[in-house]
């Protein structure tokens, strides 16, 4: 089952007082500074582990007052004081669960050579290929056109990452290959998830598309 702890134990690392210490990529990064993840259930935070103790006593305490969301948009009831404690960016969005039968999708490969990713898709490393892993693809030509990849990943879960060439975009290619990966990361024995920005309207077509189920929202300060 798909919750706000999940969530963040998928997207992040977290140490063994439930703090974070990096995100859960293959090239990590420090992770923001507070994180809280809503579902109409419950509630789910962590602040970084490098914020003084002080501040993260006052950030939990605050978090312990927020009910669970109603409407999953609906802001925080405290981000006005997280925002004056913590400052940085707000980033936020709908986290969604895949339904329990996923078609699947003709024509998909399995990418475990760089070259089919090189002509649409610079910057990957064979490094990288261990940890993004399963990596799927819709391939014309030779080539990889759209490509759905583990964004992050634990033993547990894993959060989709996915691209499409720019010039290709709006031809159902992102449902498919993605549709492939859960269906991939299932066969794994890990949970699939997806998640988003609320003002990423591509991505969220995509989640509309499979009939993707939002189960929480993520209200994260980065900086």
């Amino acid at each position: 089952m798909s919750t706000p702890d999940l969530y963040l134990q998928t997207a992040f690392v977290l140490n063994s007082d439930g703090r974070i210490t990096s995100t859960r990529e293959p090239g990590p990064s420090r992770g923001p500074a507070f994180s809280l993840v809503r579902s109409t259930a419950r509630c789910a935070w962590a602040v970084r582990v490098d914020l003084p103790q002080k501040l993260a006593n006052e950030l939990d305490n605050l978090a312990r007052e927020e009910a669970p969301a109603l409407d999953l948009q609906d802001t925080p009831v405290h981000a006005d004081l997280y925002m004056s404690l913590v400052g940085g960016r707000i980033e936020s969005g709908p986290a969604f669960t895949f339904p329990d039968a996923v078609a699947q999708p003709a024509d998909i490969v399995f990418i475990e050579d760089l070259r089919l990713l090189s002509h649409n898709f610079r910057g990957w490393t064979a490094g990288e290929i261990p940890g993004r892993s399963p990596i799927l693809a819709v391939v014309e030509h030779g080539h990889a056109v759209s490509v759905c990849f583990c964004a992050r990943r634990s033993d547990v879960a894993a959060e989709a990452g996915l691209e499409t060439a720019t010039a290709l975009r709006g031809r159902g290619f992102g449902p498919r290959v993605t549709a492939a990966w859960a269906l991939a990361i299932r066969a794994s024995g890990r949970v699939p998830l997806y998640s988003t920005s609320w003002t990423n309207d591509a991505s969220l077509t995509v989640a509309r598309k499979l009939g993707l189920v939002a189960y929480a929202s993520t209200w994260s300060l980065t900086g």
